[in-house]
């Protein structure tokens, strides 16, 4: 029985972005299918404030995953424990994460390169948790999908009930080309259902990763980052493109969200990287992007985004004119 419904889209779980206010504007353009951000087994276990609210789910949330990031058979089982005691669609254990921290500890995609172990904690993830257990991975190699394969069905015979799996290399971050052939090869190679990740950001990449790799299911990351609208133009088959008022209206709703969810000083913080997401590529000047960084409470916020809703440049409007 396949976790995922055909076409679905499904927004990954992203360190540092997928919090609740984040999913709250995914959701508002259309994602359904969302996770936590990735949260790491000793960082829960430890019981750090800010690691427990990852779990956070609000009323509204009908469908939501939470991944974990380990590699010790111990803390994995504790940190399972913590999580049977809120509600969850699906449990996801991340073996592609690229972050030299994370790999240098074997979790991640340090994990994901010793196939043995990384079956060996899904198993016991499957017998612990209340709810279905997937599989977030990379490619193990660009031309020869044996490696990818064997880890593949590894998982599977472990119990992931799904298995997503990221078109590029670990040393290659998000960076090059996505290796669709080897996605394709796995798909072809287990009878669970493969989700296909990598290089998504529009209309036209869904759907060619999609054709590429024979997969109807599709994670998307980076390309909604300042872009939630990305949702809409696939459900509507074609690229959205928000007008000023829309991009302001949105950016404010969410960081005011941010704001009653963590409190002025910490979500102003957290706030510029993806004021910036927002910004990124719709002709607003340097300087002002600039001063995202100097924008630390909601007084200077108000203030700042009278500048967003002037709209970009006039250079920008008669460029974009051409191609919208």
């Amino acid at each position: 029985m396949s976790i995922y419904p055909k076409n679905s889209v499904i927004m990954a779980p992203l360190a540092g972005y997928t919090d609740l206010p984040y999913r709250h504007s995914l959701r508002r353009h259309g994602c359904y299918y969302a996770f936590t951000e990735m949260v790491d087994t000793g960082s829960l276990i430890y019981a750090k404030k800010v690691t427990r609210n990852f779990l956070d789910r609000a009323d509204d949330e009908s469908w939501l995953g939470v991944q974990i990031v380990g590699a010790k058979i111990d803390e994995v089982e504790k940190a399972v424990d913590i999580i049977n005691q809120r509600e969850f669609s699906v449990l996801d254990l991340n073996l592609g994460c690229p972050t030299p921290k994370v790999v240098r500890k074997g979790k991640g995609g340090g994990l994901g390169r010793n196939p043995d172990l990384a079956a060996k904690i899904l198993e016991l993830m499957v017998k612990k948790s209340k709810f279905p257990v997937t599989a977030k991975i990379r490619i193990q190699d660009t031309e020869d999908p044996a490696s990818t394969i064997y880890l593949s069905k590894k998982l599977e015979s472990a119990g992931a009930q799904t298995i997503t799996v990221h078109g590029r290399l670990l040393k290659a971050i998000y960076s090059g080309p996505c290796y669709t052939d080897i996605i394709n090869a796995v798909r072809e190679s287990v009878k669970v259902q493969v989700i296909a990740n990598g290089g998504v950001m529009d209309y036209d990449s869904y759907v060619k990763l999609k054709n590429d790799t024979g997969c109807s299911e599709i994670m998307i990351a980076r390309g909604a980052m300042g872009n939630p609208w990305i949702f809409q133009g696939i459900i509507n088959g074609n690229d959205v493109y928000p007008t000023t008022e829309e991009l302001s209206d949105e950016i404010e709703s969410h960081v005011l969200e941010t704001i009653d969810y963590y409190g002025e000083e910490m979500a102003m913080k957290l706030s510029r990287k993806f004021i910036l997401d927002y910004l990124g590529g719709r002709g607003y000047t340097g300087k002002l992007k600039c001063k995202v960084a100097t924008v630390s409470s909601l007084y200077e916020f108000k203030s700042f985004m009278e500048e967003v809703r002037k709209g970009p440049t006039e250079r920008y409007k008669t460029w974009a004119k051409k191609f919208l």
